[in-house]
């Protein structure tokens, strides 16, 4: 059964009303019809199985058959700041964190970002990296869509962050401890936090900064990975020892 994330103020019980861009998908890309069933997600832990009762050019109208609750967070939330890398590699490293259960992706302008943000452009790129996340929390059936939060220097991003449980710098080359070892907390009020490079790496100034602020320069092993492989590798192995995976 397809499921579709609407805003909180489209659920009226005992009726869900879709409009926008999820009315257009839904009734002319997949030709939805009275009588379908759908499972609908307020994206604020409550999923719906709805029943369609009537579609026209304004909205499509929906019937509240059952409902389901998000049961407790048992693990630590996580940030991924993902330095910035050329166009599709940073989109896809969105959408893979994304059903990879991240919670926040914060996107880094570093020393040795190919990529460089127009201000002017800033807003439009953001749209796009949340329409990816959430058509990714769509596809991977998840509970809640990341929030794709307003880039920063690494700077910014070390002190926004200084409370996290586990702070982590995934460096090539970096004699640091493993990801797969490090010890992870047992409450889970806090996020880990993994930063990863950009196509040409940290620069040492940027590793030295991260240190002083607590970050632990850690390594995905003997390999040097290319920067959207490493987001990737570290999601996994994370995910993996959180039991999120695997």
């Amino acid at each position: 059964m397809s499921t579709f994330f609407v805003a909180p103020d489209a659920v009226t019980p005992p009726t869900i009303r879709m409009t926008g861009d999820l009315l257009h998908h839904l009734r002319d890309s997949l030709r939805l019809h009275p009588g379908t069933m759908l499972t609908l997600n307020d994206g604020c832990g409550t999923r719906y199985r709805v029943e369609v009762i009537q579609v026209t050019s304004q909205a499509i109208d929906s019937r509240i058959i059952d409902q389901d609750t998000e049961s407790g967070r048992k693990t630590s939330p996580i940030v991924l700041g993902q330095a910035l890398i050329k166009g599709d590699k940073m989109d896809w490293v969105i959408q893979k964190a994304t059903e990879l259960g991240v919670d926040t992706i914060v996107p880094i302008q570093s020393a040795h970002s190919v990529i460089k943000l127009n201000p002017e452009r800033l807003e439009h790129q953001r749209s796009r990296w949340e329409r990816i996340a959430r058509d990714a929390a769509q596809q991977s059936e998840r509970w809640t869509i990341p929030t794709i939060a307003d880039p920063l220097d690494l700077a910014q991003i070390c002190r926004h962050y200084a409370s996290a449980s586990v702070k982590g710098l995934l460096a090539e080359r970096s004699s640091g401890p493993s990801l797969a070892t490090i010890p992870l907390p047992q409450d889970h009020q806090h996020p880990i936090v993994l930063l990863i490079g950009p196509e040409g790496g940290w620069a040492p100034e940027e590793q030295r900064l991260a240190q002083e602020q607590g970050f632990i320069p850690l390594t995905l092993g003997p390999r040097i990975l290319r920067a959207e492989t490493a987001a990737i590798a570290a999601l996994s192995i994370l995910q993996s020892r959180l039991d999120e995976l695997g």
